[in-house]
């Protein structure tokens, strides 16, 4: 097998996509991205890509989940309350950026049962990320006891995700 057919096989073609189509994102945004710009960014032939992904929307909904799932570290202020307002104004910020409007845009397309999959997991490890902030206030005596880590987190973050997809207001 030669240098050049090697690089397109397995994980290493994955990674190496799904970079190029989140470079792709960043440089043209979710409309005017296209899987012959990855293609190119690449070096690969466009239906290497389509093989794996099959369609435009299933691969940039990877490479969305794939980059984005860890943009919002989980703050320590030393109260929830300074912690949950950290984790608003990340939010927003976040979802304010380009990558961030992609993600939320993606949030909303229809995909392949494998790809919802992978949604559901981007936003698992999301809330596996900042429920130690919950934890944290659970602990420090800020929240009861019996609080839901998950809910509280998707009530904090779901105004400003509904406002931005139902309204398109700030």
């Amino acid at each position: 097998m030669t240098a050049g057919a090697s690089h397109r096989r397995g994980e290493h073609v994955r990674r190496n996509v799904l970079a190029a189509a989140f470079e792709e994102l960043v440089a043209h945004g979710f409309d005017g991205a296209t899987v012959a710009g990855v293609a190119t960014r690449f070096g690969v032939h466009e239906t290497t890509v389509y093989r794996r992904w099959v369609s435009r929307e299933n691969l940039f909904v990877a490479a969305l989940l794939d980059r984005s799932a860890d943009a919002i570290p989980a703050p320590n202020n030393g109260s929830i309350r300074e912690d949950l307002l950290a984790i608003l104004r990340e939010v927003i910020a976040y979802v304010r950026s380009p990558v961030g409007k992609a993600v939320l845009r993606a949030a909303v397309l229809p995909v392949d049962d494998a790809y919802a999959d992978a949604r559901q997991a981007f936003w698992a490890r999301r809330r596996d990320a900042l429920a130690p902030v919950v934890m944290r206030g659970i602990e420090r005596g800020d929240l009861r006891a019996d609080t839901d880590a998950t809910l509280l987190l998707e009530m904090l973050v779901a105004p400003i995700h509904a406002r931005l997809l139902l309204t398109g207001e700030p």
